[in-house]
């Protein structure tokens, strides 16, 4: 072995370090026979112009939000055994599901709140989507404040009262003073 790889010269013949060489072509022969044997199967069997419908699917319509889809029989079965004879689609069985997490697993009491809510936006939500934001941002607020009602007891508030900073004058004296010196230097 010599390391400058003069075995390998030795073994190698000499054309394949010369010129990289080319792929052989395919012949054309080849390819036009597939392509005739392809064509005369296909003049051989009559081609269906138009697909019989799939008669397996069927349109279900959404008991929440109205949304439609085609869908099998079974399935159709299956969600309407999880969800108490009800078809929901598939984005109001998620939001179902999510209520049901948050409620302690009542999935009954979910699917209800879930559809108040389907039926109220649809109400509202789609002819007055000003009036539909307004009304979520009450609710927000109004959830905020019974989470914030409940979660403090009358002992954590007099503790709150000890230890908050209490201002003991306001500043806009400070402030109009500070502007009125402003003005009579200029």
């Amino acid at each position: 072995m010599a390391p400058n790889g003069e075995m390998l010269m030795a073994f190698c013949p000499k054309n394949t370090f010369d010129a990289p060489q080319r792929p052989r072509r395919p012949s054309l022969e080849g390819i036009q026979r597939a392509v005739s044997d392809l064509s005369f199967q296909l003049t051989k069997e009559p081609a269906e112009a138009t697909l019989p419908p799939i008669s397996e699917v069927e349109d279900a319509s959404c008991e929440c939000c109205g949304m439609s889809e085609e869908c099998t029989p079974e399935y159709i079965h299956r969600v309407r055994e999880k969800f108490s004879g009800k078809w929901i689609c598939g984005l109001c069985s998620e939001a179902v599901k999510e209520e049901t997490a948050k409620n302690g697993g009542k999935q009954q009491e979910a699917l209800e709140a879930h559809m108040s809510m389907c039926e109220r936006f649809s109400r509202i939500g789609r002819t007055h989507p000003v009036l539909y934001q307004a009304d979520a941002m009450r609710e927000i607020l109004r959830k905020s404040s019974r989470a914030r009602a409940q979660s403090s007891s009358p002992r954590d508030r007099e503790s709150a009262k000890k230890s908050s900073i209490t201002r003991s004058s306001s500043c806009i004296p400070a402030i109009t003073k500070e502007m009125n010196d402003c003005t009579a230097l200029k």
